[in-house]
C-alpha cells in the first residue's frame, strides 16, 4: 500500500517503523528538517519537509495516488484539516489522531462528515487500559478480545505464589481445560511452554480466559483480586482527564497532583469530584501529607518519562499501591524491565496497534480470515490476533493436531456461535468461528499465513 504519515513524532516514528517492516510503501511528511532527515537515514522512505495542510505538499507527496494517509500531529485541528484535504485530494481512506476531550463528543460527526476511516485517540485508549489495570491490581497487562469474550492478562509469578513452581499440567487439571498460558517470558527470553513446563519465580505470564475464570483463577491462587477503589495520579493532562471521569463515575476516589496552578483551575471545573493538588509531586513530603500509604492505586501521568519512571520506583518504598506509569519511549524497555516498577503504558503502541489491524483488514478485504483485533505483546515479540474464520479456508473442518502450524503460532481459543472454548489439539475450526491466535511472526494479516 502507499501510506502517506504525516507528523513525526512518537506515534509517527512508531507506525513507520511498523509499516515499513509489513512491506508498505512510507512517505512522511513533516514540519521539521531535523526530524525528515532523521526518518530518511533511519528508514527507506521518502521525507518532505513541509506543511500537510497545504495542497501543494500533500501533491508532492504523492496524495492522488496515496491508498492511506495517516495524520498524526500533535495538534487535532491539523489532523482533522489535513484528512479534510486529502479525502477531496484523492487519497482513499484517511486516519487522524484526535485526543482533545472538548471533541470526544464530536467524533461520529468528524468520521462522518469528513469520511474519515478511523479516529485514533492515544490518550483515551491509554486511560481504558490504565482502568483495566485497576480492575486486577497483579496484573502488568489487560488485553480484551471482544468477538471471542476473553481476555489476555499478564502477571508476573512471585516468589511466595501459589503457582510458584508448579507445571503448566498441574495448573489445567486443577482448571480442567478453562485457562491457557500460551507464552511465557523468563530472563528476557519468550517461551512456548508445553505441560511439562514449571513455573518460577519473576516469570511474566500470559493467561487467557474469560474474566469470569481469570478472576476465579486469581483467587484460587491467592492473586489479589479487589479493584482499587483510591487513585493518586500525577499529572492533569488528557489522559489524566479521561482516566479521572471514568473513574470518578466508578466511585473510585481521585486525587490529583499536578504542579501548574492554571492546569489546576481548568481540572477543578471540569473534575469537580476530584480532589486537585497543586504541588510537585516528585517532593516526598507532598506525597506522604497526601496520604499515599494509604492509597490503593498511584499513577504517573506527567510527561516527562523519567520522571514518571522515577515517581514509580519511589512510590513502590513508600506503600504497596498498584503502581502504573505512562511511558512515550519504548527504549526505555529493558531499564523498566529490570526496575519492576509495575504496569507500564505505552500510549504510541496502542495507537499503532489499531491502525496496523485496519491497514491489514484492508490488504485482506477478500481473503479467508478477517482481523477484529490485534495486539503486541512481550516487548512486540509477540502478535495476539482475534480473527474471524470465513468460507473457504484450508483451517476449516480439521483438528488443529492435524493442521500444519508453523513454529511458533499457539489458537488459544475458538468462538463458535458466541460460546467460547479453550483450544486443544482435538478441536475443530468451522466457518464463522472467531479464534485468538498467538504467534511470533510479523505482520500476519491472514490464517494461511500461519500455515507453513
Amino acid at each position: 500500500m502507499q501510506i502517506i504519515i504525516v507528523g513525526y513524532g512518537n506515534i509517527g516514528r512508531t507506525l513507520t517503523e511498523q509499516l515499513i517492516i509489513e512491506g508498505h510503501d512510507i512517505t512522511v511528511i513533516d514540519s521539521n528538517p531535523e526530524k525528515i532527515e532523521e526518518v530518511i537515514a533511519a528508514s527507506d522512505v521518502l521525507g518532505i519537509v513541509g506543511n500537510a495542510t497545504s495542497i501543494g505538499t500533500q501533491i508532492e507527496a504523492g496524495v492522488a495516488q496515496a491508498d492511506l494517509l495517516i495524520a498524526v500531529t500533535r495538534s487535532d485541528e491539523v489532523n482533522l484539516l489535513c484528512c479534510l484535504i486529502a479525502k477531496r485530494a484523492g487519497a482513499r481512506h484517511i486516519i487522524a489522531r484526535v485526543s482533545n476531550p472538548i471533541y470526544n463528543k464530536e467524533i461520529q460527526f468528524f468520521k462522518e462528515d469528513l469520511g474519515l476511516s478511523m479516529i485514533i485517540n492515544p490518550q483515551l485508549t491509554a486511560a481504558r487500559e490504565m482502568i483495566n489495570l485497576l480492575k486486577f491490581p497483579s496484573a502488568l497487562h489487560i488485553d480484551s478480545f471482544p468477538k471471542s469474550k476473553v481476555e489476555s492478562v499478564g502477571f508476573r509469578v512471585e516468589k511466595d505464589s501459589a503457582i510458584c513452581n508448579k507445571s503448566l499440567k498441574e495448573l489445567a487439571g486443577m482448571f480442567l481445560g478453562k485457562i491457557l498460558i500460551p507464552i511465557v517470558e523468563r530472563d528476557d527470553e519468550v517461551i512456548v511452554p508445553d505441560g511439562d513446563f514449571f513455573l518460577k519465580e519473576k516469570d511474566i505470564v500470559t493467561l487467557l480466559a474469560t474474566n469470569h475464570e481469570i478472576v476465579g483463577f486469581f483467587r484460587k491462587v491467592k492473586i489479589p483480586t479487589t479493584s482499587a477503589k483510591s487513585v493518586m495520579i500525577v499529572g492533569g493532562g488528557r489522559t489524566t482527564i479521561y482516566l479521572a471521569k471514568n473513574l470518578i463515575e466508578m466511585g473510585v476516589k481521585v486525587k490529583i497532583i499536578e504542579r501548574d496552578i492554571r492546569r489546576c483551575e481548568m481540572l477543578i471545573e471540569m473534575l469537580p469530584k476530584a480532589m486537585i493538588i497543586h504541588g510537585d509531586a516528585t517532593d516526598k513530603e507532598l506525597l506522604i501529607e497526601e496520604g499515599i500509604e494509604d492509597v490503593e492505586a498511584f499513577v504517573t501521568n506527567s510527561n516527562i518519562d523519567e520522571e514518571n519512571i522515577m515517581l514509580a520506583m519511589c512510590v513502590k518504598t513508600l506503600c504497596k499501591a498498584k503502581v502504573i506509569s505512562k511511558v512515550h519511549r519504548v527504549s526505555y524497555n529493558e531499564i523498566i524491565d529490570d526496575l519492576d516498577i509495575g504496569s507500564v503504558i505505552y500510549p504510541k503502541n496502542s495507537a499503532a496497534e489499531h491502525i496496523l489491524k485496519y491497514v491489514r483488514g484492508k490488504r485482506n478485504t477478500m481473503g479467508s480470515s478477517s482481523i477484529e483485533t490485534l495486539y503486541r505483546l512481550n516487548d512486540n515479540r509477540v502478535e495476539a490476533l482475534e480473527m474471524v474464520i470465513r468460507k473457504g479456508s484450508s483451517v476449516i473442518g480439521k483438528p488443529l493436531k492435524d493442521i500444519p502450524w508453523k513454529s511458533g503460532v499457539i489458537i488459544g481459543c475458538i468462538n463458535h456461535k458466541g460460546s467460547t472454548s479453550i483450544a486443544n489439539g482435538n478441536s475443530v475450526i468451522k466457518e464463522g468461528d472467531t479464534i485468538i491466535l498467538f504467534t511470533d511472526s510479523k505482520g500476519m494479516k491472514n490464517i494461511e499465513d500461519a500455515l507453513r
